[in-house]
C-alpha cells in the first residue's frame, strides 16, 4: 500500500471511531499487541497526543484494549468510564474471533450492561482486532436545556 492509500486508510478508520480534529482520546491497558498503526492514526485525526491515564481532563474517546485474561472487564468499563464526558464513547477492542486472548461476546454481554453502558455498533479496526462502540444509554445523559 502506498503511504498516501495507507494514510487514507488511517483516516478512515479514526473517522469510524468517531476521532476527528480536537478529540481527546485515551487509549487504555496497552500491550505488545496492539495495532500501533490504529494508535498513530487516531492521534493524527484528532491532532492531538493521547490523553495520560493520570490525565484529568474530560476523554471524548477510550480505547480500553482488552484480552480473555486481563481480568475483570466490567471492573475495567466502570474505570474506563469515570473520565468520560457525556457524550462520550468506549470502543472496546479485543482480539478478533480465532486470535489469541479472543474475548467471548457472552463475557461483554455480561459486563456491558453492569458497566452502565450499552453497546451501539461492531467494527473492524485492524488486521487482529475488533471494536465494539460503547456508551451510556441516552436515558442517563443529563438533557441540556
Amino acid at each position: 500500500m502506498s503511504p498516501t492509500a495507507a494514510n487514507a486508510e488511517g483516516q478512515r478508520r479514526a473517522e469510524r471511531l468517531g476521532v476527528a480534529a480536537g478529540t481527546l482520546v485515551q487509549s487504555l491497558n496497552e500491550d505488545d499487541d496492539i495495532a500501533q498503526d490504529l494508535l498513530d492514526a487516531v492521534t493524527t485525526a484528532s491532532g492531538t497526543e493521547l490523553v495520560p491515564e493520570d490525565s484529568d481532563d474530560v476523554i471524548d474517546v477510550v480505547l480500553l484494549w482488552w484480552r480473555e485474561d486481563d481480568g475483570d472487564l466490567a471492573n475495567a468499563l466502570i474505570d474506563a468510564r469515570r473520565q468520560l464526558s457525556e457524550e462520550g464513547v468506549i470502543w472496546l477492542l479485543t482480539p478478533k474471533a480465532g486470535r489469541e486472548g479472543h474475548v467471548e461476546p457472552s463475557d461483554v454481554l455480561d459486563a456491558v450492561p453492569t458497566a452502565g453502558l450499552v453497546q451501539t455498533s461492531t467494527v473492524s479496526v485492524a488486521a487482529e482486532w475488533a471494536g465494539m462502540r460503547l456508551a451510556a444509554p441516552k436515558s442517563q445523559r443529563v438533557r441540556h436545556r
